[in-house]
């Protein structure tokens, strides 16, 4: 059993990554509803919750059936991650994980998020400060380094245990790759398997099926695996992985009809949630992913792109409903 403190997670989790304009609400209901075992909110910045603003509140918008559930937080000063982590400790989540991976330029230039593996030190005093300021678990996610030269998380994972995190996500790149090439995981199998380790380690980076789950738990031993780009558009793959780690066997994927029903869920608990003209213009964004590989679907996707009105949404997935279901094209 992998525990985070007192959080059971069973054999080997199966986690729903943080991603920025992903993982909300609604896209978090349906991971969890298709086998998500652990899930974290969008990063909030630490600067623009203690300013109050509207979008960093929203984002610690969590759900008694989410949980167990990890509220992300990113920044770079002390003090206002110490605020921060103690406002979100008020809305009761499971545990603040701190995003030491982010390598956009907003973000990582302005020495946050990955930034912070340029220094070290400063990522350890800044951890070790919210870790003494709550009292729910703290955890890190992270990267192996910033670029080929510093690929040192070996050291940085040992520190930051010692100043008292509970569990280590390492994504398999370094921050100058963003996220081209592939996923380096022998270096997490190497803060796994080091004796000094005590808490859970978890692996990123390129799991995109059953097989390469299982393949990279074996070989380098981990906790349990997040999973991020893979599950946009696709919720599905945490059960299937999980399927296929008991039995040995793969379940059938999705049906058409599934996979509406699933737009149609995500797009009305995104109206629920932030209202009819944003949720409309951010589902928009998940089109084409819940439908990547049916054939002739580029007209329908350009055309849920395009519309702004939730009557003409809903006349044109009506319009697929009857395009693709009788015709069974899929």
């Amino acid at each position: 059993m992998v525990k985070i403190r007192h959080i059971e997670l069973g054999d080997f989790p199966l986690l729903l990554a943080p991603m920025e304009d992903v993982s909300d609400p609604p896209f978090r209901a349906l991971c969890k509803k298709h086998g998500a075992d652990m899930m974290y909110t969008e990063f909030i910045s630490s600067e623009g919750l203690i300013r109050d603003a509207v979008k960093s509140v929203q984002k610690m918008d969590i759900f008694e059936y989410e949980r167990p559930i990890g509220v992300q937080i990113f920044g770079s000063d002390e003090e206002s991650m110490v605020q921060a982590a103690q406002i979100i400790e008020r809305v009761k989540p499971d545990l603040i994980d701190i995003n030491y991976g982010c390598p956009v330029k907003k973000v990582a230039c302005k020495g946050a998020g990955a930034g912070l593996l340029q220094d070290i030190p400063k990522m350890v005093r800044l951890t070790k400060a919210v870790v003494n300021a709550v009292k729910v678990p703290v955890t890190v996610k992270t990267r192996l380094g910033w670029d080929d030269s510093t690929k040192n998380i070996v050291e940085t994972a040992e520190r930051l245990q010692d100043i008292g995190i509970e569990a280590l996500t390492i994504h398999g790149r370094t921050r100058k790759q963003m996220y081209k090439g592939e996923a380096d995981w022998s270096l997490i199998g190497a803060v796994k398997n080091n004796q000094r380790m005590r808490i859970p380690i978890f692996g990123n980076g390129d799991i995109d099926s059953p097989e390469k789950a299982r393949l990279y738990r074996d070989t380098y031993g981990v906790d349990g695996i997040m999973i991020g780009r893979a599950s946009i558009g696709y919720p599905w793959i945490f059960n299937e992985i999980k399927h296929f780690l008991a039995s040995g066997e793969f379940i059938n994927p999705p049906t058409f009809q599934e996979r509406l029903d699933a737009i149609e869920e995500h797009l009305n608990f995104s109206i629920q949630w932030k209202g009819e003209k944003v949720g409309i213009a951010e589902m928009k964004r998940h089109y084409g992913n819940y439908f990547k590989g049916i054939p002739h679907f580029k007209t329908y996707k350009s055309a849920l792109v395009m519309a702004n009105e939730l009557e003409e949404v809903k006349e044109i997935i009506t319009e697929i409903k009857t395009m693709f279901l009788t015709e069974e094209v899929y």
